[in-house]
């Protein structure tokens, strides 16, 4: 059976000197069977349509064409606003053959939003998902401030007046056109990407070829996969992770990407394809454990009993691991039979007992979610980095080495050190050179030295593994003095299934509060456990919200985060909300981190509320 490559060693050359192009083409050449997309297909009936990669390279050559034929060149910034959809995935693979640079943005982004990335990065053209988009893109084609010209839409009928997707195509592709192709060189822009905007404008990270191996090539050296893994693509490409997961790596180890265009269905997908790999941030994570949790507290007794031990075994062995020695083997034989007669078919009802590499980014894991996963003898390898350093910068790995709650030692492509306030440096060469400007220049963020100041504040442990803080802007100062860290008063505010989400507020006051939001698949769960009758919905969401039983447990939970946490750090009064946070609403990032000045913002009467009286 043929195998895929794990790194690209079969190619010529230093390997942090190839490009895109080369590895598409190596694909197609040397592996021209083994797939590499497949989506959902309405032709199929609900089954997966599936490219390999030879018909992934003849596919983009002549979408490329297409695109050559309405003007797009070398260098030529290309807007795109579309899910995870095939559309969207080859036409970032074409442009790139083409010298031209895609730009993701992200679905949820607002209108002003949307108009600063088209006004900063200056794209004539803009491909986009439906008449959904079309509605708020036309605007721009008469905004004197960006030179935008030209719509292409994919969803068939609702093209209006625009180009259709499909027409590109339909395109002749010349016999000289193979001249103008793959033509990249290392250091040439290969996208840019634009920061999710938690504060302040989104600002355009400009990646070129050379940022994105030497992290595909770091991030081969900590990470244990199989040949041609699987990987459930369903964060939005306007992500950096989502990028490397979804399309640079695949390019590099010619592996198979299942794209999931709404991310609500991605357990469903999870179900089907049982991945060796998954990847989600803290949020998705936390969501899971909510539901395994509420499922768990319906079981009886004596059958919740016989979990809970295997959870322990469990925890034990991955306890060996995480210190780097050799479980006892009566230990080893002990979880060998729980793995196989209790945690395995637990994980198989969710499409989880073939994974060995399970990870997360984005904002600080709570300790309480990654050792509840380490119960099942999952490891969640949480990571660190920054749109700026090409995703990740730092991480766990089972071969290199973990620790549960740190994110992990620097990857081989950087080296980081910590400032005297804490704040996290790091350099190297997966580190970006700059933030594009509307002149098509980039702009510097390094110091002298080739130093970037990520914002972040860190510790590092006496073997080198980095512990996050929290984000140097998000700190909360007390009026008295105190420094407090807002994500570590949220996470163990969490830790009670019933609280999904938490936002703690404090700066210049004398003591802090907390914005408290029900988890809504939990929430139901523990009320139906406790004889609670909740509607269906938000309706029944904010009835739980108001309900005394409920109230009393969220009081329990907090007293409980209160008790494990310093006098500083303990939230005095809080707010129980009944409508979850989210992109849509604008509370979180499409990554689903926390806009603490949007919250802030909209519940400015609740939060003024908690200071009186």
């Amino acid at each position: 059976m043929t195998t895929a490559p794990r790194t690209t060693g079969d190619l010529p050359g230093a390997p942090a000197d190839r490009t895109l192009p080369q590895l598409l083409a190596r694909n197609a050449r040397e592996y021209p069977r083994l797939p590499g997309i497949s989506w959902r297909s309405a032709e199929r009936e609900g089954g997966w349509t599936t490219f390999d990669w030879s018909e992934i390279e003849e596919h983009t050559r002549k979408l490329a064409a297409g695109y050559a034929a309405l003007g797009v060149g070398r260098g030529d910034r290309v807007l795109l606003m579309m899910s995870n959809r095939p559309e969207h995935w080859l036409s970032d693979l074409a442009l790139v053959r083409l010298g031209a640079v895609p730009v993701s943005v992200y679905g949820t982004a607002a209108p002003e939003q949307i108009t600063h990335i088209a006004r900063n990065c200056r794209a004539l053209l803009a491909v986009l998902e439906g008449a959904a988009q079309v509605a708020v893109w036309e605007r721009l084609l008469a905004d004197a401030g960006t030179p935008l010209e030209r719509l292409v839409v994919a969803e068939e009928g609702s093209e209006g007046s625009h180009f259709p997707y499909a027409a590109l195509l339909r395109e002749p592709v010349p016999e000289r056109f193979a001249k103008e192709l793959d033509t990249a060189r290392p250091d040439d822009p290969l996208t840019v990407v634009y920061t999710s905007g938690t504060s302040g404008e989104p600002k355009g990270v400009v990646l070129t070829h050379r940022h994105i191996m030497s992290n595909a090539l770091a991030l081969d050296a900590v990470v244990e996969l199989p040949p041609h893994v699987e990987h459930i693509c369903y964060l939005p490409f306007a992500h950096i992770a989502e990028r490397m997961l979804g399309i640079y790596l695949p390019c590099h180890r010619a592996s198979h990407v299942y794209l999931c265009a709404d991310p609500t269905g991605v357990a469903a997908v999870v179900r089907e394809v049982r991945p060796a790999q998954f990847f989600g941030v803290p949020r998705i994570w936390e969501k899971l454990s909510a539901t395994v949790r509420g499922l768990l507290s319906l079981m009886p007794a004596e059958q919740l009993t016989v979990i809970e031990g295997a959870f322990e075994i469990a925890r034990t062995h991955v306890g060996y691991r995480e210190r780097g020695e050799t479980p006892p083997v009566e230990l080893e034989e002990r979880y060998a039979r729980v793995r196989a007669d209790v945690l395995l078919p637990m994980l198989a009802a969710g499409g989880l007992d073939r994974v060995t590499w399970a990870a997360s980014a984005s904002a600080p894991m709570s300790v309480d979610v990654v050792r509840f996963w380490a119960g099942f003898g999952i490891v969640i390898m949480d990571a660190w980095g920054l749109t700026e350093t090409t995703g990740v910068a730092t991480s766990n790995s089972p071969r290199a080495g973990f620790r549960l709650g740190s994110v992990g030692r620097p990857v081989e492509s950087v080296e980081i050190r910590l400032a005297e306030d804490g704040e996290i440096l790091v350099r190297g060469s997966s580190v970006f050179s700059g933030y594009l400007q509307p002149d098509g220049s980039v702009k510097s963020a390094l110091d002298a030295e080739g130093w970037l100041a990520t914002g972040d504040i860190g510790r590092t442990d006496e073997d080198g593994y980095l512990w996050l803080t929290d984000r140097k802007k998000e700190m909360i100062i007390t009026s008295t003095g105190k420094n407090v860290s807002p994500a570590l008063v949220e996470n163990t505010l969490k830790e009670h299934p019933l609280i999904g989400q938490a936002m703690v507020y404090g700066d210049n006051r004398s003591y802090l509060v907390a914005l408290l939001v029900l988890d809504a698949e939990a929430a139901p769960v523990w009320a139906a456990a406790n004889g609670i009758e909740a509607a269906g919905g938000p309706a029944g969401l904010a009835g739980l919200a108001g309900h005394p039983a409920v109230r009393a447990e969220v009081d329990r939970a907090v007293d409980a985060a209160n008790s494990r946490l310093n006098r500083s750090e303990q939230v005095k009064r809080y707010e129980l909300l009944a409508e979850e946070w989210g992109p849509g609403t604008g509370e979180l990032t499409p990554s689903l981190k926390m806009r603490r000045r949007v919250i802030r913002d909209k519940y400015a009467d609740a939060l003024s509320g908690l200071y009186q009286g």
